[in-house]
């Protein structure tokens, strides 16, 4: 049960979400290949809906502080240059493929803060965080269990 919700747990951190949860589960756990994916996968498209709702709803609240508004007013920035390209291109697709490609800046946390700015309603952003987020998750769990073997031609067996 401690590592289901260490895994949940991961995936719930910002920036980390299950791009660091998935490989946590392959290397550090006794969980079988299926059930991490699940898990890690169906916290972070639950985390999804939270978010959007905390966007749209409360966060004008803690604009009022200073220091908040600056890094939120960078981190805006930020994502409309990094999301603007997809979306505008490829609108809900844009979306999910922003939100899947697993590098740093990307996943749920800034695809909801780039649907809440360019204006997506919150189906069209759910759409696109549950493919997302799927894409992620395969592509994570990919690499994550090629690489332990990929890398087993390097090492010297004694």
């Amino acid at each position: 049960m401690s590592a289901i919700l260490e895994l949940i747990a991961l995936t719930l951190l910002p920036f980390l979400e299950l791009r660091a949860s998935i490989p946590y589960g392959v290397f550090n756990t006794n969980l079988s290949l299926t059930a991490i994916f699940f898990i890690c996968v169906l916290t972070n498209i639950l985390l999804a809906p939270l978010i959007y709702f905390f966007l749209n709803n409360i966060i004008y609240l803690f604009l009022k502080i200073n220091f908040i508004n600056k890094l939120y007013q960078k981190t805006v920035s930020r994502v409309q240059r990094k999301a603007h390209k997809y979306v505008e291109k490829y609108g809900i697709l844009g979306l999910a493929i922003f939100i899947g490609v697993p590098l740093p800046g990307s996943g749920v946390y800034s695809g909801a803060l780039a649907a809440y700015i360019l204006g997506f309603k919150f189906k069209d952003f759910f759409k696109a965080a549950v493919i997302g987020v799927l894409i992620a998750g395969v592509i994570v769990l990919l690499v994550s269990t090629a690489g332990e073997s990929a890398l087993s031609f390097m090492i010297k067996k004694i």
